[in-house]
């Protein structure tokens, strides 16, 4: 009868150590999961703000020396990502595969102009600097007009403001509540052996003594369940870069690793200060109050 009690208990005990695993993983894979997106948001952000196009239209009397000085002006500019030359012949090209007509040839004149495409890097891709750079470029003489979609980049930029504001706010209040989580988890693992706690206090072992082993054994679990959630998301940011390479999550590996120690270290610590909490209230209880 003993040895059924006891593999009963050892049952409960190891479910209960997993189900702490279990809860510990989750809540930090999810953490790492919204860690990943707050330290590449500005990166797809940056993504998309350098696939706007700023077309330079050339007049057919600009001379060619001309042409090379503005393409070469903007490659050594700060603000240019890409700048590409398209001649008047190559845009009619593209547009009639476009729209699968030679229009060239019904008007017996190609009636688009030669062009530099321009794409800048994201932090110029504001209304107020786009408008900056664009006046610069207008004031070329030989340049007949600039075409952008402004709607498009003011909407970006107010877009990405709000998202980058709301991400931060998510980001604290889901810390907030890992931290909750797995204190509950703790306290609860804690709670089933509130008895032996006291049992041991009775018979005078200090309160030092007491807390070690079930620090230890919680940091233990804090650190299997960090490597399951480091493990998830690994895998869940080889998927996404294998999938969108052009994003280049993985481009700073720094901060990648910065994320996986921090998930790491969140998971000892938390731990270890729910246990400690958790131990030490069961250790100021007295014998008539661990029954509520």
């Amino acid at each position: 009868m003993a040895t059924a009690f006891e593999k009963y208990q050892k049952r409960r005990l190891i479910s209960s150590y997993f189900s702490v695993v279990i809860s510990i993983s989750l809540v930090l894979f999810l953490l790492g999961i919204l860690g990943l997106l707050v330290l590449n948001s500005k990166r797809v952000a940056d993504h998309f703000k350098e696939q706007v196009p700023i077309v330079i239209f050339l007049k057919d009397t600009a001379k060619e020396v001309e042409i090379n000085q503005l393409k070469q002006s903007l490659q050594m500019a700060d603000y240019t990502r890409s700048a590409n030359y398209v001649s008047k012949e190559e845009a009619a090209e593209i547009h009639m595969a476009e729209i699968g007509e030679d229009y060239v040839d019904y008007l017996g004149d190609n009636p688009l102009l030669n062009n530099i495409d321009v794409r800048l890097n994201a932090d110029f891709v504001t209304p107020e600097k786009v408008e900056e750079i664009i006046a610069e470029l207008k004031s070329k003489p030989f340049v007949d007009d600039i075409g952008y979609d402004k709607p498009l980049i003011e909407k970006l930029t107010q877009n990405v403001k709000r998202i980058s504001l709301w991400v931060l706010i998510i980001a604290a209040v889901f810390l907030i509540i890992a931290i909750l989580l797995i204190n509950s988890s703790i306290r609860l693992s804690v709670y089933a052996k509130r008895f032996t706690i006291k049992t041991m206090q009775m018979v005078g072992a200090t309160k030092q003594f007491i807390r070690r082993p079930f620090i230890w054994k919680s940091v233990r679990l804090g650190m299997l369940g960090s490597v399951l959630a480091m493990g998830g998301m690994a895998l869940v940011l080889y998927y996404l870069n294998k999938t969108f390479p052009e994003l280049g999550l993985t481009r700073d590996s720094t901060l990648i690793v910065s994320l996986f120690v921090f998930i790491f270290l969140m998971g000892l610590i938390i731990t270890w200060i729910s246990t400690f909490f958790a131990t030490q209230r069961f250790l100021n209880l007295r014998t008539d109050e661990l029954y509520y």
